[in-house]
């Protein structure tokens, strides 16, 4: 009669060694899993059976180990950005557009005279609310990208083609950024806009080069009406400060007459005064003051008496001596 074979058990299992090896690995497993980093820039939110429970700080974190607690990490405190009509080479964000046909039919464009521009621009954002990002939107990034392109065509539909390329930059830049605010607060992104960009704007490639022939046109005129501006801010002034010269120099000559007369006026009023005064005398002053300024200027003069007589040899004296003088 056959005897039932013995089955030997190793000695580890009869000594539980292999449990206690399971115990070990569970409890590694449980500390790898249940330790995490929160970069400095980033915040976490915790979700605890998919459930969103808090958002952290920057740190090391414990959590719940064997997936009961899952963090996702967010740059909240980056400046992020999307690019449209190009991509800077070396790029990973995955809604960018990588092929140059969907760059050229993203920013082709029309304006609102009906003409074609091509724009490229980029939108700098940042997550303000790390739960709605996660959230509220399938594809906050991808919504980004749509709704930004719709603002921007709507922005750029109601310009004229000489706005957007030249003198409306600026105008463009601003009401995107403030229509675009708008709608990610509208459909709860998560998504602060800190800045839109214009970049390349330029109109299509076959009419480059007569777009450029105009603006080219319109420098031109831009440069001479400085220069004509120039001229006139220089020459206004100063024919400004000639006409101002003369007329107080007019004006001073007036005063000075205005004085002279003046004086003339209250020096003939003292003499008329002392004329009333002693009118004998003063009539002799004034004619001897007068005499005295007229005698000097004629010549050779003969004072004679009333009386005189024989006045005629001594004239011919006078005469014959002149003469033989001036012989």
């Amino acid at each position: 009669m056959n005897q039932p074979t013995e089955i030997r058990i190793p000695d580890f299992f009869r000594n539980g060694i292999i449990i206690w090896v399971v115990v070990i690995v569970a409890i590694l497993a449980g500390l790898l899993t249940s330790i995490y980093t929160v970069q400095a820039e980033s915040q976490g939110v915790v979700l605890r059976f998919g459930k969103y429970l808090k958002t952290v700080e920057p740190g090391l974190r414990f959590k719940f180990p064997f997936g009961i607690e899952q963090v996702y990490v967010l740059p909240v405190r980056r400046q992020l950005k999307q690019e449209y009509g190009f991509s800077t080479p070396g790029a990973t964000n995955p809604n960018q557009f990588l092929d140059r046909r969907g760059r050229e039919i993203e920013k082709s464009m029309m304006t609102g005279d009906l003409n074609a521009a091509m724009v490229e621009w980029i939108v700098q954002y940042r997550i303000n609310d790390p739960r709605l990002y996660l959230f509220k939107v399938h594809d906050p990034e991808g919504t980004l990208r749509y709704i930004s392109e719709s603002v921007m065509r709507t922005v750029v539909g109601d310009r004229t083609v000489d706005e957007v390329i030249t003198i409306g930059r600026q105008e463009i830049e601003e009401e995107a950024r403030a229509r675009l605010e708008v709608a990610v607060k509208k459909y709860e992104l998560g998504i602060g806009i800190d800045q839109i960009q214009l970049q390349n704007v330029n109109p299509p490639l076959p009419v480059q080069a007569s777009f450029n022939e105009v603006n080219q046109a319109q420098q031109e005129r831009e440069r001479m009406i400085n220069e004509a501006n120039g001229e006139y801010n220089k020459e206004i002034p100063r024919s400004r400060g000639v006409a101002d010269q003369k007329i107080q120099a007019a004006e001073g000559y007036a005063l000075k007459r205005v004085n002279e007369a003046l004086g003339d006026v209250a020096r003939f009023n003292s003499r008329f005064e002392e004329f009333q005064k002693a009118p004998d005398i003063t009539r002799s002053r004034l004619y001897l003051e007068s005499m005295k300024q007229v005698i000097p200027q004629m010549g050779e003069k003969i004072i004679m008496d009333e009386d005189a007589s024989q006045v005629l040899p001594l004239l011919q004296l006078q005469a014959g001596n002149k003469g033989g003088l001036s012989q």
